[in-house]
């Protein structure tokens, strides 16, 4: 499916956004989701069905200071 991740686009096996997150190398990451502009909370990527065309934005936190 083809999918726009952070602005790129991009083909991506995943039905899920759990299922994205983990084929794009995010696996246990601690971040944040957002789907076509709405956040995504973790505990519901599980059930987030993705289509194509679909945006995905992840923000992963950064130390500095």
């Amino acid at each position: 499916m083809r999918l726009v991740v952070n602005g790129v686009a991009q083909e991506v096996a995943a039905d899920t956004l759990a299922v994205a997150l983990d084929k794009l190398d995010y696996g246990e990451a601690k971040v944040a989701t957002a789907l076509n502009g709405e956040f995504v909370p973790a505990r519901r990527r599980d059930e987030t069905r993705l289509s194509d065309g679909d945006r995905i934005e992840i923000v992963a936190p950064r130390q500095g200071g």
